[in-house]
């Protein structure tokens, strides 16, 4: 039987999956090379993955924090709470803004055509790169949907969330069959909206169509606010297990509703469809009962789950190193000849030779969540937490 001790304590599982997803971001955006196990790469377009997992359960995991975050405001409208929503939603989107200039400037900088330049010519045009900034992302989708979201269980009587969530579906997926939103091309309404909103230049160069653009920030909404929902249905009963049943019940709910709808709807995190938000939220709902059962409940707390604690006190902080951390580690040439990286080094120099490319890749990438984690492991070993 669970103490009133026990029902009040902050629940250890919030964290150590946080700490998943964040490492799982980190995993997978950072391989050692292309060629790497299908597991770890997103599906090309439509479909789901093992990755296409770990964005979609960091928003259902904010959506959480949102809800214990402003439940201290007991969820009333004040110019406080205001000026923090503000202020956060801002410095989330700026940090990815100055992380997307920084990549560009480095780039730059480090191109050979400029090699010849003189330090002043140089700087100035590795400068020069605001016309073709991206202006999206995934940390700017992150401040819009914790900006709007913030805002609406502010605002809004929290028993119309569930109506508004399905009006932004609805109002997506008829935004997608009428414009094309399901075809790979630039004839895609998602591209061709965020072409003549932002600029073709201020897209996601790397992909058809900008995987974090304007008209899917609209699901992606929707996405965080389950995740409140969830949320504060969670945390309406104070005994563990009615919690622990509470998730489990609505994460196969949405789990199966996502995968009948997609026979209608496919799954695309592409293109954020509703039913992938469903599906994702769903299975992010039931992880986190497990979690909390074997953690929380059985006290299965052990160094792994200490590992992922980690990364979960710190979660923006260290995905925003790890993305700083690509700089040394891929980007600046400490070396001559073909192999001018860390990365490249280590990738064919070392790994490679021994484990062969799939391996190697997996290796870096395991190395790389390894040293952000050891920073992350100093920070949380001081209680120091740093919020964004």
């Amino acid at each position: 039987m669970e103490t009133s001790a026990t029902s009040k304590k902050r629940l250890l599982a919030l964290d150590v999956m946080r700490g998943i997803t964040i490492a799982g971001m980190i995993l997978v955006n950072n391989p050692g090379g292309d060629n790497t196990f299908a597991p770890l790469e997103h599906a090309k377009w439509i479909g789901l993955t093992p990755t296409d997992l770990v964005f979609p359960f960091f928003m259902f995991m904010m959506g959480i924090t949102t809800y214990l975050s402003l439940s201290k405001y007991h969820f009333e409208f004040t110019r406080k709470a205001g000026f923090k929503i503000l202020k956060r939603t801002a410095l989330i989107w700026l940090i990815g803004l100055a992380i997307s200039w920084i990549f560009m400037f480095t780039a730059s900088w480090m191109a050979p055509e400029h090699a010849g330049m003189s330090f002043i010519e140089r700087f100035g045009v590795s400068c020069n790169t605001l016309d073709h900034l991206r202006i999206l992302g995934v940390m700017p989708r992150l401040a819009i949907c914790y900006g709007l979201s913030a805002i609406i269980a502010l605002t809004m009587k929290h028993k119309y969330i569930p109506w508004l969530i399905a009006v932004l579906f609805i109002v997506y997926f008829i935004i997608l069959v009428t414009g094309n939103g399901f075809a790979c091309d630039h004839t895609n309404i998602l591209y061709r909206f965020d072409a003549a909103i932002l600029g073709e230049k201020h897209l996601y160069k790397w992909e058809v169509i900008d995987p974090e653009g304007i008209l899917s920030t609209i699901p992606a909404l929707g996405h965080v606010l389950i995740g409140f929902c969830v949320g504060k249905i969670m945390m309406q009963v104070k005994d563990i297990n009615d919690k622990i049943e509470r998730l489990f019940i609505i994460g196969v709910l949405l789990t199966f509703s996502g995968l009948l709808l997609s026979y209608g709807c496919p799954l695309s995190k592409k293109i954020w469809t509703p039913t992938f938000a469903l599906t994702t939220c769903g299975l992010a709902s039931s992880l986190l009962a497990i979690l909390i059962w074997c953690i929380d409940k059985k006290g299965c707390v052990n160094g792994v789950t200490r590992f992922f604690e980690s990364f979960g006190v710190n979660p923006l902080f260290l995905y925003v190193l790890a993305d700083i951390l690509i700089l040394p580690m891929g980007m600046f040439h400490f070396f001559s000849g073909e192999n001018q990286t860390i990365q490249s080094v280590l990738y064919y120099n070392v790994f490679m030779p021994v484990v062969g490319g799939k391996f190697a890749s997996l290796i870096y990438a395991l190395l790389f969540v390894s040293i952000n984690w050891g920073i992350g492991h100093i920070l949380y070993k001081k209680k120091i937490y740093i919020k964004l």
